[in-house]
């Protein structure tokens, strides 16, 4: 089986904090927070997808955002210059 390795991309992302709206919906434009649960709503392809405190939003390279668990986002991205 042929492996592969991820291209190095550079992403904006932001932390939801749950007590963050206005950054996140600055960043984030088509998103919109949920008081009920704390959690910022994400329009994807797939479906509305939620964002929970403590997990990061992310642009992608075609301009898509989707959420992301903290503990992925570290094992995946570092900060960039």
């Amino acid at each position: 089986m042929a492996k592969y390795r991820k291209k190095p991309v550079v992403i904006e992302a932001v932390q939801w904090q749950g007590t963050n709206p206005d950054e996140v919906s600055a960043f984030c434009v088509a998103g919109w927070f949920d008081g009920n649960d704390q959690s910022f709503i994400i329009p994807t392809l797939e479906g509305d997808m939620r964002a929970n405190p403590s997990d990061f939003v992310i642009k992608g390279v075609k301009g898509e955002f989707y959420p992301c668990k903290p503990d992925i986002f570290e094992a995946t991205y570092d900060v960039a210059d």
